[in-house]
């Protein structure tokens, strides 16, 4: 068996003295698409920036590759960062740049390959994401679900071998996110990425998910762990069937 790609033990986060998310323990197999999910508010993106070193947690240990990313200094960290690909909501593309220099600006600063050597790698990433034709477009001058797609292929410049996606679906049309979904499988082939993907649009879960946890508002904890067929079929409490069919979903379990 390989070592994981990511663990987390025992881990509770949260903003200044106010804890989001408590008792938080999982690891991420090598080549998985792992889920986290739970309705907005409780905690997924939260526990996302903890994850990649944005923030460190009240206790508890990350490990990517083995490696402490609470206990790095900012030198590791930063090292430890160029490992991994991060996709923000609504791609997060500096807007005075075009898509193709938006890619181009990561190997300019984290690489010493030449003009047409990164010319090279950003019109391999942009094939990669369908988005070839789109190079010396702005991103105001393309759709939302066009700049999802650029932010992947940025996040990909570095090649690395750990994605992490937060809410790639969130504002696309159902035609839109379907294509995301099959996008984000067909990466996963090609590249044999492990995948770490917030979200809690149901059609994503099902169709990408090789593993999920959920994670519940109310306890401020985790209370499903698994496939999520199997979550579906024997849910560990009724909270997450709930969830999984969106029948009887009551707000006070979820905050919005």
């Amino acid at each position: 068996m390989e070592n994981p790609v990511v663990e987390v033990k025992n881990l509770e986060i949260g903003y200044d003295k106010t804890v989001v998310l408590k008792d938080i323990s999982f690891s991420v197999e090598p080549g998985e698409i792992f889920v986290i999910l739970g309705g907005s508010g409780c905690g997924k993106s939260t526990l996302l920036k903890h994850i990649i070193g944005l923030y460190n947690p009240f206790k508890g240990e990350i490990l990517i590759y083995g490696e402490s990313i609470v206990k790095a200094d900012e030198n590791e960290k930063r090292r430890m960062m160029k490992s991994f690909g991060v996709t923000y909501q609504g791609g997060a593309l500096f807007g005075s740049l075009t898509v193709g220099e938006n890619i181009s600006l990561v190997l300019e600063e984290h690489t010493n390959h030449s003009k047409d050597e990164i010319d090279k790698i950003v019109d391999e990433k942009l094939s990669l994401v369908d988005m070839d034709k789109f190079r010396n477009y702005m991103p105001s001058e393309i759709s939302g679900g066009m700049r999802k797609r650029a932010g992947i292929a940025r996040a990909m410049a570095l090649d690395p071998k750990l994605l992490f996606f937060d809410e790639p679906s969130a504002g696309l049309d159902p035609i839109t996110s379907a294509e995301l979904d099959r996008l984000i499988l067909d990466l996963s082939k090609k590249s044999g990425a492990t995948m770490v993907i917030v979200t809690h649009e149901l059609d994503s879960i099902f169709t990408v998910a090789d593993r999920v946890i959920m994670l519940d508002s109310n306890s401020k904890t985790m209370v499903a762990e698994g496939k999520p067929q199997t979550l579906l079929e024997n849910p560990p409490i009724p909270r997450v069937k709930e969830f999984l069919t969106r029948s009887g979903l009551k707000r006070k379990h979820y905050c919005d």
